[in-house]
């Protein structure tokens, strides 16, 4: 016996990458059914061996249906979450859309997996934003132990995190540069992104953060402890996928690096990979199709009384989206659902 599961947005990357880690996983599925746009209508995606044929997110009748992955972005959610969650079928939405609604559960599950228990008020469940999800990952353990004051954190991320358009410019002006006479003008990106780096993600605010910069503020206090202080700095890389973030953290207790390499290495959804030795560090290219949150460069700051730098790595299509988005389904299921 198991569920009756929708993915929205199929054929985007996310919506993929959901499909195969549903099946990857072996999550007990009865039915599925993919849906997309009607410009999408009939794309045909894989789930484990079987192909599915894509049905019209617009005119799909939830009711009946027990959990739906939404993968479509705020606009449509905003249309299509509430009417799936009225018939019955709770919404675990990867948008921004509900993230700051305090009647809607943020959840990461290596964190706050009770916190699931809060859906039935919408019958909406948020995923997190992909540079928050596995950052707070990595803070969680140790805060427990030492009580985090202050995160610094720059991160270094992909271009898929842009969706399948920013994949397609990377690639596009990579090669322009070595054909003169192709065009790359940045269409997706403010600025040239082969080759460069961009300090903007997602738009400015009137504090001179961008929004990016600010979910990551709201979001590890919503998952985390809303007294923790976090200052981020969000910057696009020309790499295809795989978010990287250098975190500096302070906390109010002292934290030797030793004790937090040992406190992360049993931390669930974590992997350290920590040799002080050329390679013993792990980089976007090689966390890309994982599930981990990968640790590495663990240190003492000396510049404060109970600092830590660390480097996290983790494949944002997955940990940051999909992964996290069926670890709710799963959390959801063994706390709160019958299968069947």
């Amino acid at each position: 016996m198991g569920y009756k599961v929708v993915v929205a947005g199929a054929t985007g990357n996310v919506g993929r990458e959901m499909l195969n880690i549903l099946a990857e996983r072996e999550f007990p599925v009865d039915e599925i059914v993919a849906l997309a746009s009607r410009r999408s209508l009939g794309t045909e995606v894989s789930f484990g061996d079987k192909t599915l044929k894509t049905r019209d997110l617009d005119t799909f009748d939830f009711t009946g249906w027990d959990i739906a992955l939404f993968a479509v972005g705020s606009e449509p959610t905003k249309i299509y979450a509430p009417r799936a969650a009225a018939a019955g079928c709770v919404v675990i939405d990867n948008s921004s859309l509900y993230r700051y609604d305090p009647d809607v559960p943020l959840v990461v599950p290596e964190v706050n997996a009770a916190a699931v228990d809060g859906y039935r008020k919408k019958n909406i469940i948020a995923n997190p934003n992909c540079s928050t999800a596995q950052m707070v990952v990595a803070l969680k353990p140790l805060h427990d132990r030492a009580r985090i004051k202050r995160v610094v954190v720059s991160t270094y991320q992909s271009v898929s995190g842009a969706g399948k358009e920013g994949m397609d410019e990377l690639w596009d002006q990579t090669k322009a540069v070595y054909n003169p006479t192709d065009d790359r003008a940045p269409k997706t990106f403010t600025k040239q992104i082969a080759f460069n780096v961009i300090p903007h993600i997602d738009v400015f605010l009137d504090s001179g953060e961008t929004k990016e910069e600010w979910k990551m503020v709201a979001e590890t206090k919503k998952i985390i402890d809303p007294k923790i202080k976090v200052t981020a700095t969000c910057v696009r890389v020309p790499v295809f996928v795989g978010h990287s973030e250098a975190i500096n953290i302070e906390f109010e207790d002292f934290l030797d690096a030793d004790e937090a390499r040992d406190i992360l290495r049993e931390a669930p959804g974590v992997m350290v990979i920590d040799k002080r030795e050329d390679g013993g560090y792990i980089t976007p290219v090689e966390c890309v199709g994982d599930f981990a949150t990968f640790i590495s460069r663990i240190r003492q700051d000396s510049t404060i009384d109970n600092g830590l730098n660390l480097w996290c790595v983790s494949d944002n299509l997955r940990k940051g989206a999909a992964l996290n988005a069926v670890q709710i389904a799963e959390t959801l299921g063994n706390r709160c659902l019958k299968k069947g």
